[in-house]
């Protein structure tokens, strides 16, 4: 099968704010791959409150056909629900989607900080991650598990991620302290960094990394981390990019590629049409250029996007001149019209 007859998305808008920002994301693939197919599914908590599944069996046959899934948002209780897994990592480890590409690019906006452009490739399967855990209320445990194959395989997607960036991998553990677990992901990665000698690669104590992440951003490429650390860095990463509200994702893998953007499901705003629909567009972007192979198609959809903030319009959330505030629909809009060619600034 060639890259561009993969076309069929699956699209899942989940919880709150996804209900307005993945309408936006569709309509923009649309204008910018025509020939694309969309089926819906359902999928998060307002699913299981409503049918008691949070990924009914129709929504697996909808992902089995699917070339790609454009994710929204989740609902996820911080007290333990009977019967509800959390979705996006119940999707994660069934698709066998191990790899979480998280980037972050200065944007087009004023007063935030330029030449920032890296992106956190995350080990997306293992680590706490596999919600193995027990306790008797007055101790918990949590089973913190690494392999050496799913290092060395995420890993491996780092590295060829960076021959065609800046050619720069920083490994990011916290061995000196879990010497089995972050020193198993630690050698492992090492140990794939000797078959790209023509990559510069450095590693760096997530402490540290948290640190020189906030302090000069500028010097990271492709950053390498184990799940957990890969999460809460990507979040503080996020602010050079704009916030949560741009911040885009792509799990890759086995399965159907799926993009989400990185934010929740904001409920305190669902509803009001403010919510950022930039973080889905460039998601649904990443999906377009690395997922289904359709670089070009993904680049106008970026490029879009970019020209758009340029411009001066943003969301509530984003710095700019008050003129140039739009709400979420308004805001697709105007990137469909530059994709399509029309007048629209």
């Amino acid at each position: 099968m060639t890259p561009f007859a993969r076309r069929r998305i699956c699209v899942i808008e989940g919880d709150g704010i996804g209900h307005e920002v993945v309408p936006v994301a569709v309509e923009a693939m649309r204008a910018a791959a025509p020939d694309l197919e969309f089926v819906y599914a359902e999928a998060g908590f307002e699913c299981f409150r409503r049918r008691g599944a949070a990924i009914p069996e129709g929504t697996w046959a909808a992902i089995e056909g699917a070339d790609g899934i454009l994710f929204g948002a989740i609902s996820v209780p911080s007290e333990e629900v009977p019967g509800y897994e959390p979705v996006i990592l119940t999707l994660r480890q069934r698709l066998r989607l191990y790899a979480n590409l998280r980037p972050t690019l200065s944007p087009p906006l004023p007063g935030l900080r330029r030449g920032v452009d890296l992106v956190i490739v995350r080990e997306n399967t293992e680590g706490l991650y596999v919600r193995t855990e027990w306790g008797d209320g007055g101790c918990a445990v949590a089973l913190r598990v690494i392999t050496r194959g799913a290092s060395e395989r995420i890993a491996r997607v780092a590295f060829e991620l960076a021959r065609k960036r800046k050619r720069k991998v920083t490994v990011v553990h916290k061995a000196n302290v879990l010497k089995r677990t972050c020193g198993l992901f630690r050698a492992a990665a090492l140990e794939v960094a000797r078959d790209y000698p023509d990559v510069e690669v450095e590693e760096m104590l997530v402490d540290a990394m948290a640190m020189w992440l906030a302090a000069a951003p500028e010097r990271f490429d492709v950053v390498l981390t184990p799940n957990l650390f890969g999460d809460i860095l990507s979040d503080e990463a996020s602010v050079w990019g704009g916030g949560l509200g741009m911040a885009p994702s792509l799990n890759i893998g086995e399965g159907p590629p799926l993009a989400e953007p990185v934010h929740g499901s904001a409920p305190d705003i669902a509803g009001k049409g403010i919510a950022n629909p930039v973080a889905a567009l460039l998601s649904a972007a990443m999906l377009l250029e690395i997922g289904l192979g359709r670089a070009e198609e993904g680049r106008k959809l970026r490029e879009a996007v970019w020209e758009v903030l340029g411009a001066g319009y943003h969301t509530p959330d984003l710095p700019g001149a008050e003129e140039g505030e739009v709400d979420t629909v308004r805001f697709g809009e105007l990137v469909c019209a530059c994709l399509r060619g029309e007048p629209w600034g």
